[in-house]
C-alpha cells in the first residue's frame, strides 16, 4: 500500500508540474502576440498589460523550481521519470526567459515614432508569428511528449533566423538612407532580436522534451545519421 501511495504521489506531482509549466507557455503565448499587436498599433495600455503579466509568468517559475526540487529529494525518481523533472525544471526557466522577451517588446511600444514609416513593421509580426508559433507546439509537444513534433520545431528556427537577417539588413539601410530615424529603427531592431532569441529558446525546450520522451539528443540523432 505504501508503494501504491508513493506512486500516486509522484503522478501527482508530476501532473502538477506540467500544468505549471504548460501556463507558463500560455501566458508567455499571449504576451508575444499582444507585445505585437501593442507594438504595431502603439498601443501603450496594452503593453502595460503584457509587463505587468511578467510577474505571473516569474511566480509560477518559482513554483515549479519548489516541487521539481521537493520531488527529486522526496521521490527519489529514477531514468525516465528524473529525465521529465530535470526538463521541466530547465523548460520552466527557459519559459520565463520568452516571458522577458516579450516583456522587452512591449517596453519598447513608447519608443517608436512614424511607425508607417517602417517597412519591417510589416515583417517582425509575420517573423513573431512564426515564432510563436513555435512556442505554442513546444507547449503540446511537452505534454504530449512528441519527439517528432519537437524536432520539428528546431528545423523552424532557420526560417526566423531568416526574417531577422532581413530585417537587419532592411533597418540598417532606412537608418543609412534617414539618419532622424535612427533611434526609432534600432529600437525595431532590438525587438528583432528578441524575436530570434525567443525562437532560440522555443528550439532549447523542444532539444529538452526530445530527451525527455527518448533519452537521447537530436545532436546525438543527426551525428549518427550523418555517420
Amino acid at each position: 500500500m505504501a508503494s501504491e501511495h508513493t506512486v500516486k504521489a509522484f503522478d501527482e506531482d508530476i501532473t502538477r508540474l506540467r500544468g505549471l509549466i504548460a501556463e507558463m507557455g500560455g501566458l508567455a503565448e499571449v504576451s508575444l502576440a499582444e507585445a505585437m499587436e501593442a507594438l504595431v498599433k502603439g498601443n501603450s495600455e496594452l503593453a502595460n498589460g503584457v509587463i505587468a503579466r511578467d510577474k505571473r509568468i516569474d511566480s509560477l517559475e518559482a513554483e515549479v523550481d519548489k516541487l521539481a526540487i521537493r520531488v527529486i529529494a522526496l521521490r527519489a525518481p529514477m531514468a525516465d521519470d528524473l529525465r521529465e523533472v530535470i526538463a521541466a525544471l530547465k523548460i520552466a526557466g527557459v519559459v520565463e526567459r520568452i516571458g522577458d522577451y516579450a516583456k522587452n517588446i512591449a517596453k519598447s511600444v513608447d519608443k517608436i515614432d512614424g511607425r508607417k514609416k517602417f517597412e519591417p513593421l510589416t515583417l517582425i509580426p509575420a517573423m513573431a508569428e512564426v515564432a510563436g508559433g513555435m512556442v505554442h507546439d513546444v507547449m503540446t509537444a511537452f505534454a504530449a511528449r512528441d519527439s517528432a513534433l519537437a524536432a520539428d520545431i528546431v528545423a523552424r528556427d532557420d526560417k526566423v533566423d531568416a526574417f531577422y537577417n532581413s530585417i537587419f539588413r532592411n533597418l540598417v539601410s532606412h537608418m543609412i538612407e534617414n539618419p532622424s530615424s535612427i533611434s526609432s529603427a534600432a529600437e525595431l531592431l532590438f525587438v528583432a532580436r528578441n524575436i530570434e532569441r525567443i525562437g532560440d529558446h522555443a528550439t532549447n525546450v523542444a532539444e529538452m522534451v526530445h530527451y525527455a520522451a527518448t533519452g537521447s539528443y537530436l545532436t546525438d540523432r543527426e551525428d549518427t545519421a550523418g555517420a
